[in-house]
């Protein structure tokens, strides 16, 4: 009897360990990770071959893209909808909009004391006339039109942005929308439980692209290494370890800080939040991992009301590291190109890129557009001074996005907080669950703590 139980015993634990294996390999995060891995190696070892994986990124990050705007639209309209009052969404704008635009400013004048401090770009000496302007790209010339920025904000038709690719004007009509749900009574209330189905779908078909994410982080990583190897950070590894040291100091010190008023661990969100992280540091885009971060969010035991109001436009004015980005690049083109900025020219500079940083939110480009407008609309420092970035533009668009997410995460729990749309109880159980439950609740929408919140405000 003993030998058997022995032997069972013996039998038993090599499945144990196969099934954690299996349970790891399982986990979307692991495979972003062995994607990024593999993407490396092949950029380094096959070059020829690294190069022409760029498809595979541009195919994921087009399928995420396609799904974004439902999924914007469904969290914000429901959320809006589902509230007591217009008041309380109100309130959560001016609140989200007051914190992004501090968080904008601090983050700015970090970029600034960084780059005076280390002077990334002091003796270089470059003469921008010998500087090969063609590789900076034509939209780079373009500076801030007030116009251009209303015009991106309200589409041709309502529905016409539900179909296009611009969030701010997704928002626009989500809002609209949601608030005159809000108030229709019984017809009202019937749409709101056909978006409430129509949610769920989309969510679905959100689990099934990012089962591609591993893929796209490995074409993405691939063409990377293979592209630019290591010549660009031979000759600009200053202006990129003075960035990405920036970043870290900025994450630990500043959203760490803040993490910690809220009675949160900046290392446990991290671990959290780690998949769309990765996937956001592969892929470089941010709105690769919007959908994800919604719900989790929400199963954290932030409101669906703050969730849908504070993350999609945070992603369109809350870029807390393209701010910090912004403002150092500016500070070492100028000193490369042997321009002395006095502290009054860099302030303007700062009020400048205040505006055209929210100003071309809905233009597409990223920050090394809005870096081109503003040095268009200062004047100070010639845009052809831009050809000197061009090539780790990719490089130092990882801290910009590492930072954004996570700067748009803990702005949905601040505002939640104020908001007291926030449970710190239903959060420490959700950033305290294992790493397999977390991913089924990525996954799968009906197992999720917001599904079944959203089950009881359909009843309400």
């Amino acid at each position: 009897m003993s030998s058997h139980s022995i032997k069972g015993q013996h039998h038993s634990s090599p499945p144990k360990q196969r099934s954690r294996f299996r349970r790891l390999l399982s986990e979307l995060w692991f495979q972003v990770v062995l994607g990024a891995v593999l993407g490396i190696a092949v950029g380094f070892l096959l070059p020829s071959v690294g190069k022409q994986l760029t498809p595979l990124s541009d195919w994921f990050i087009a399928l995420v893209k396609m799904i974004v705007i439902p999924v914007v639209f469904c969290v914000v309209s429901l959320g809006i909808a589902s509230m007591d009052s217009l008041r309380k969404a109100g309130r959560i704008g001016v609140k989200a909009l007051g914190y992004f635009i501090v968080l904008s400013l601090v983050s700015m004048l970090i970029g600034l004391v960084a780059a005076n401090v280390f002077r990334p770009g002091a003796g270089m000496n470059i003469d921008p006339s010998k500087l090969d302007a063609s590789s900076v790209p034509e939209t780079a010339n373009q500076s801030f039109n007030g116009i251009e920025f209303v015009n991106n904000i309200i589409p041709e038709s309502l529905f016409g942005a539900l179909t296009g690719h611009t969030i701010i004007a997704a928002l626009m009509v989500s809002i609209v929308f949601g608030a005159a749900m809000n108030v229709s009574g019984e017809s009202g209330a019937f749409l709101t439980r056909g978006i409430q189905a129509l949610s769920t779908v989309i969510f679905k078909i959100v689990g099934w692209v990012m089962r591609l994410a591993p893929i796209g982080t490995f074409g993405a990583l691939a063409a990377v290494v293979a592209n630019y190897g290591t010549q660009s950070l031979q000759q600009l590894g200053i202006l990129v370890l003075l960035f990405t040291a920036t970043c870290i100091v900025y994450v630990l010190v500043i959203l760490g800080s803040i993490a910690r008023a809220c009675g949160l661990n900046i290392f446990t969100l991290m671990r959290y939040y780690k998949a769309e992280l990765l996937i956001a540091l592969s892929t470089c885009s941010s709105e690769a991992v919007l959908p994800q971060l919604i719900k989790k969010l929400e199963a954290m035991g932030v409101g669906k009301s703050t969730v849908g109001i504070v993350i999609p436009s945070g992603f369109s004015f809350n870029l807390d590291g393209s701010a910090v980005y912004l403002t150092m690049a500016s500070v070492f083109l100028a000193q490369a190109v042997g321009m002395d900025l006095s502290w009054e020219q860099q302030l303007v500079m700062v009020g400048v890129m205040m505006l055209t940083s929210k100003g071309t939110a809905g233009i597409a480009g990223g920050a090394f557009i809005v870096l081109a407008s503003t040095l268009s609309s200062v004047g100070h420092i010639p845009l052809a001074a831009l050809a000197l970035i061009v090539g780790i533009d990719r490089l130092l668009n990882e801290g910009r996005v590492f930072i954004n997410v996570l700067g748009n995460v803990m702005a949905a729990v601040v505002v939640g907080k104020w908001e007291k749309d926030y449970d710190p109880e239903q959060a420490k159980a959700a950033l305290s669950a294992r790493p397999a439950k977390t991913t089924e609740s990525e996954l799968e929408l009906e197992q999720s703590p917001a599904g079944h919140r959203e089950l009881v405000e359909d009843k309400v």
